[in-house]
Formats: structure tokens, C-alpha cells, sequence
């Protein structure tokens, strides 16, 4: 398994937006699913302007 170094201050942003039993993976886990689903909006729903 690969082990991901993260500064001090990446760190405190992620105790502020984890809830207080959820593991640092399980928050990852969200934030990557909520960037591919940003992705996956932008990249389907065109201009439309």
C-alpha cells in the first residue's frame, strides 16, 4: 500500500471537514467521489448558453 505524505496544513483542513469518527480514508474516499461527480457534471452538461 502506498503511503501519501501531507503537509501540516492539508491536515487541519481535513480534521475541519471530517466528521469525528470518520477515518482519513473514508474522507478521501468522499472527496474524490464528489470531484468525479463534478467531472462527469461539467464534462455531460455542455454549454447550454
Amino acid at each position: 500500500m502506498p503511503k501519501v505524505h501531507l503537509s501540516e496544513e492539508t491536515i487541519e483542513r481535513l480534521d475541519q471537514v471530517r466528521d469525528d469518527d470518520e477515518s482519513y480514508d473514508e474522507i478521501v474516499e468522499e472527496l474524490i467521489n464528489i470531484y468525479e461527480s463534478e467531472e462527469l457534471t461539467l464534462h455531460h452538461g455542455g454549454d447550454g448558453v
